[in-house]
């Protein structure tokens, strides 16, 4: 049984999904759908760059998601994949509205536009510098969560990411994920900053999420097909009078990810397929549980080894 997994920001790269744009018209025509949408070229942008102008996050999150919309379609309609036939569809934070288009809930259109929007209010949430995100390796959760309650009482760090055995991801003010990194360093324990723009995941961003409220409650949701993995319960959610606030508050709550797998791997998923740029998901995977089958396609190249 198989699971079909969607990444999310930080897998991004200039050029990803350019050789299936050069390739086919399909991926031509979406491409062009989200330029009209958002009135500029986020399609230049995405194969060629500049960097600075793709790592902003109201262009990073559209952009990830067009990209693996486009190599699921190509995947379903050139290589007759059928992945509309898998158990579930999972996407890390944004990588969950690259999930419900694929999984038609939601149109290409209604979702960049939502993810432009959610990239541009999470970005304005925090000021410049006042927030930072930083990676916790070879501690579990619990652990991290004991480290979390020896700060100072009051000031904002939170688990963002709970991403596989041994990797977690702690959101908040700089200034006290600042202590925290020191407080690790003298337990030789591994904090890794991140190079983020805001502290993503955490109640800091709690006005991104009462201004996404209403395009997200305005939005026309399909029931999608196969069952989608909500980040916040870490369970399938098909009705979509959940699956709206769900969204809004997932964006400050922690992406649930580990749990996400597990709960898959229990339903009695064996293989897992990653589309989109970058093999992050499948390294978290490998992670999670070594006995399963996880491959990734982000190049024509990926399709033919596969």
């Amino acid at each position: 049984m198989r699971a079909v997994l969607f990444p999310g920001q930080g897998s991004q790269y200039v050029g990803m999904g350019s050789d299936f744009y050069e390739k086919f018209d399909s991926v031509k025509k979406i491409f062009r759908t989200v330029d009209e949408t958002l009135d500029f070229s986020l399609s230049n942008i995405i194969l060629n760059g500049p960097e600075s102008e793709l790592k902003l996050t109201q262009n990073t999150q559209p952009a990830i998601m067009t990209v693996g919309v486009c190599i699921f379609n190509v995947l379903n309609q050139q290589f007759g994949l059928n992945l509309n036939n898998a158990r579930f569809f999972a996407g890390h934070s944004l990588g969950e509205y690259t999930a419900l288009v694929c999984g038609g809930s939601l149109t290409i259109e209604r979702a960049v536009y939502l993810l432009h929007e959610r990239g541009k209010f999470m970005q304005d949430a925090v000021p410049p510098d006042q927030g930072a995100m930083m990676a916790i390796l070879g501690m579990t959760i619990h652990e991290v969560e004991d480290e979390i309650n020896l700060l100072p009482k009051g000031e904002i760090c939170e688990i963002a990411n709970d991403n596989s055995k041994g990797q977690v991801v702690v959101s908040g003010k700089k200034k006290v994920i600042e202590i925290l990194n020191k407080n690790l360093k003298k337990k030789k324990k591994k904090g890794i900053l991140l190079p983020v723009s805001a502290p993503f995941h955490c109640s800091l961003m709690k006005k991104a999420a009462e201004n996404m409220k209403d395009k997200i409650e305005n939005t026309n949701f399909l029931k999608p097909k196969p069952n989608i993995i909500s980040n916040v319960t870490a369970k399938e959610e098909t009705d979509v009078n959940k699956i709206k606030p769900l969204l809004i508050d997932q964006i400050t709550s922690r992406v649930r990810w580990r749990e996400s797998i597990d709960f898959m791997i229990r339903q009695g998923v064996t293989s897992f397929l990653e589309i989109g740029p970058g093999k992050v998901l499948s390294g978290l995977v490998k992670k999670i549980n070594r006995d399963v089958k996880i491959l990734n396609i982000n190049s024509i190249e990926d399709v033919k080894n596969d």
